[in-house]
């Protein structure tokens, strides 16, 4: 694989990374890294494509090109915040690359500290193929396990809203409560929680 990685100009390995989920009021966030050995046509932002095409795209991806996941778990959102917490997943996703780039090209203004050559683009999912994959593969992961969950909380309606605060999601709050997949740090949350005629309805999430 290393001999494919010409698509580099001047040799250079560029991994593009980008993250899916700081917004949600559950569930964890997600980060890719990935390196892209030749071109891949259909990449840009995750949002603009379709479910149906992210995962037709992710699946490409995942076999043509090197790829590195990580993740930050809702108990590191709630101890971190989540910056902290995206910057972690974003590290985690680089160090899990099967090769090591020489240069970065993180969506967004923040650096995360990777330890090498780091390049930040604003939209850079809408501009960059690398960060355009990283956001695909990061939003097809995120969105598996949020399904996932949904199986074993149904209320909450995160099969469909990943987690976001839809009026679904935020009716099951108030009606059935939260779980340990909830992030208990942010405001909506923690809001709701401080009061004491809400604050007793908690699902204590087991095995979370």
């Amino acid at each position: 694989m290393s001999d494919l990685l010409a698509r580099i100009d001047g040799g250079e390995r560029i991994a593009g990374v980008d993250e899916v989920g700081r917004g949600p009021l559950a569930g964890p966030v997600v980060a890719a890294a990935v390196i892209l050995p030749r071109p891949i046509d259909g990449l840009a932002d995750s949002k603009a494509l379709s479910a149906a095409k992210r995962e037709r795209l992710c699946a490409q991806i995942t076999a043509e090109a090197l790829v590195g996941i990580g993740a930050a778990s809702v108990r590191e959102i709630d101890s971190l915040n989540i910056l902290q917490a995206t910057l972690l997943a974003m590290r985690r996703a680089v160090a899990r690359l099967p090769e090591t780039p020489t240069l970065a090209m993180v969506d967004g203004n923040q650096n995360p500290g990777l330890g090498l050559r780091t390049e930040l683009v604003i939209k850079g999912d809408a501009l960059v193929p690398e960060i355009s994959a990283a956001s695909i593969v990061a939003k097809v992961v995120r969105d598996r396990l949020m399904t996932r969950l949904a199986r074993r909380y149904p209320h909450y309606g995160w099969h469909s809203n990943a987690g976001y605060g839809s009026a679904l999601h935020r009716d099951a709050m108030a009606s059935v409560g939260v779980t340990a997949h909830h992030r208990q740090s942010f405001a909506p949350l923690r809001n709701w929680l401080e009061d004491p005629e809400k604050a007793h309805n908690v699902v204590r999430a087991m095995n979370a």
